[in-house]
Parts: C-alpha cells; structure tokens; sequence
C-alpha cells in the first residue's frame, strides 16, 4: 500500500494505492492517521487505485472520517473502483461517509 498526500486551495488529498487489507492497512495506519487527525479541515481521500479493501481498510477510513468531523472537517471519498464501491456500500459507508465518482467532484463539494 502506498499513500501520497498533496494540499491545494485548503483542502487536503491523499491518494492510496493498492490493497487496504491487513497488510496494507498496517503499512499506511499511522501516516494516513497522521494526516486526517492533525489538521482540522476537509480531506479527500483518492481511491482510484485501491484494488481491494478489507474491514481493517473500513475501519481505519471511518475512524479517520469521525475524527476529522469532531475537529470541524470533513472526509470524502472519491473515486472507488467498482469492486471496491460495492464493498463500501455494502458496508454501509456511503450512508456516514460521503462517496464521490472522482476527485473534482469531492473538491467541488467542499465549494473549491
């Protein structure tokens, strides 16, 4: 799992690519913690190059979402393959996180 994050206009991307599974998850955990908890602030977080997530993967994005919005921010979640789509869904996490088909969209829903 690799993780870049980037910032413009005030709101914070981080981009993951490969699998949020146990393995992946534990790689990114502490970084990707680190840039949604320090800052208060919207974030979109880019998974387009998320192949597969795993309930670990869930967990460390809505534990990230809740903490963000208890500091005044806001997670969006933008551009999740098909699969990894049905799986959010599934989960419920499009019902406490927003999901968005790509990374302008996410933007332009924080007004940017």
């Amino acid at each position: 799992m690799q993780m870049q994050t980037s910032s413009a206009d005030g709101i914070a991307e981080i981009k993951l690519s490969g699998r949020l599974d146990l393995n992946g998850t534990q790689t990114i955990s502490d970084k990707f913690a680190f840039a949604t908890t320090t800052r208060k602030g919207n974030i979109v977080v880019d998974l387009s190059e998320v192949t597969f997530i795993a309930s670990i993967g869930i967990r460390l994005l809505l534990t990230s979402a809740r903490a963000q919005a208890t500091r005044g921010g806001k997670v969006i979640l933008a551009a999740a393959q098909p699969m990894v789509l049905k799986v959010l869904e599934a989960a419920g996490v499009d019902q406490l996180i927003t999901l968005t088909a790509d990374v302008q969209a996410a933007r332009q829903s924080f007004g940017g």
